[in-house]
């Protein structure tokens, strides 16, 4: 959650803070602050780490799990780096390892094990993380002003990444980790280490010289009509969720078929989707706006919330995106998410009627800016707000409904010298 450029909730904002974002397992989060950054234990809430520096503010705080290194963008009014620098910090140290220089300005940092991804307004670049990071791929993308990209974390064998297409609405996907031989063709060779030196000239002569370069394999996703943003993963990069700037859908594909697998409706009224985040066995999503409210979902294959045809083998063949399921010939599953109570006129009354609702929700005090993710503790949401407050909420999995607060606390204060 970048909080560096203004909404209409910022006045609800703590001071100085410009950036928070969980790890990749929600075990810990970080904070940019105009004076340096911090690091949270998210259950209990417990301040592990802070770095204050004297000359300028710290935008983006990126960890890799719990280790030593941090991706950092500086930013704030007087930035501690420039913001078309990545600095990866090791902690260990107590200094950057690592820097890079962009042409512009850095949206973006995902890490993971073997690699970083840096996303500028209408790139997303994939290195190799090693003291000295090789490039290995360039995607563009529409204007990315949010940064939005998603990393799988978990899985070895796969690196899925995904990110916006080149059109609005859309969403690339790519495994890094399975690439594409291609071949190109030069009218010359690119060196002349085996020119001959009996030559007049000392020239090679022009023939054709062939070359294999890796190329990954992208698959696109109309994943929505208005420009992106919301988008996420989940561990093992096999399901990803995306929202408008609409905020009223969100919808989750598979990332192998590009399937949708399935539609919930967030609400009525537009909102802005900070954060959507998978629980750790990938059957619920819950989704933190800049109401303060915040929505779960259940996505549990035997119990989906889709639509899929009778006898046709199990629900993950669902209906591609933009496909309508033959509704004779179709039969439901509950799977304990809301619908409207005239869900069963949905072939003669608009789409709204047979959306799927959030099946549990509730709404932190104030109206502002919030992230949210699955706690440690069975059947638990935790949720980080812009105004410095952290909350804990127990929901019921089988009734739904409100969910209870557990706890509250101030991470950042306004006079914080604990």
């Amino acid at each position: 959650m970048n909080l560096s450029k203004p909404s209409p909730y910022s006045a609800a904002d703590a001071p100085g803070l410009l950036y928070a974002s969980f790890n990749q397992d929600y075990g810990c989060f970080s904070c940019g602050l105009d004076s340096g950054f911090r690091i949270y234990n998210c259950d209990p809430l417990k301040e592990k780490m802070r770095k204050e520096f004297d000359d300028g503010g710290i935008c983006i705080v990126e960890m890799l799990f719990r280790c030593n290194y941090l991706a950092l963008v500086g930013g704030g009014k007087n930035p501690k780096y420039p913001p078309n620098k990545v600095v990866i910090w090791d902690d260990e140290r107590n200094r950057g390892v690592i820097e890079l220089e962009f042409r512009s300005e850095v949206k973006a940092v995902k890490l993971r094990r073997d690699k970083f991804v840096v996303v500028l307004v209408n790139k997303v670049i994939v290195y190799t993380f090693s003291l000295t990071p090789v490039k290995l791929h360039v995607f563009e993308t529409v204007d990315n002003d949010r940064g939005l990209v998603a990393l799988s974390s978990s899985s070895d064998k796969h690196a899925i990444l995904i990110f916006p297409g080149r059109q609005s609405g859309h969403v690339q996907i790519v495994d890094l980790n399975s690439v594409v031989p291609t071949t190109a063709v030069s009218s010359s060779p690119q060196s002349t280490s085996h020119s001959n030196p009996f030559s007049a000239s000392g020239s090679q002569p022009k023939y054709p010289m062939t070359s294999t370069k890796p190329t990954a394999n992208i698959s696109i996703i109309p994943a929505h009509t208005s420009p992106l943003f919301c988008l996420v993963t989940n561990s093992d990069g096999t399901k990803c969720a995306s929202a408008s700037d609409k905020g009223t859908l969100i919808r989750v594909f598979d990332t192998g078929s590009s399937k949708l697998l399935h539609e919930f409706r967030r609400g009525v009224d537009r909102a802005e989707i900070y954060s959507i985040a998978f629980n750790s066995d990938s059957t619920r999503i819950c989704a933190g706006s800049d109401k303060g409210t915040v929505h779960i979902f259940n996505l549990d294959g035997a119990t989906g919330s889709r639509i899929y045809q009778s006898g046709a083998g199990s629900p993950s063949s669902g209906p591609h995106y933009g496909e309508v399921p033959q509704p004779h010939h179709a039969s439901h599953v509950q799977s304990g998410n809301r619908q409207s109570s005239l869900a069963f006129m949905k072939d003669l009354l608009p789409k709204y009627f047979s959306s799927a609702w959030s099946f549990a929700q509730f709404k932190v005090a104030a109206d502002c800016r919030c992230i949210c993710a699955f706690g440690g503790e069975k059947n638990t949401v935790i949720v980080i707000c812009a105004d410095g407050s952290f909350y804990r909420f127990m929901f019921d999995p089988q009734k739904g409904g409100e969910c209870v607060r557990e706890s509250y606390s101030k991470f950042l204060r306004e006079s914080d010298d604990d």
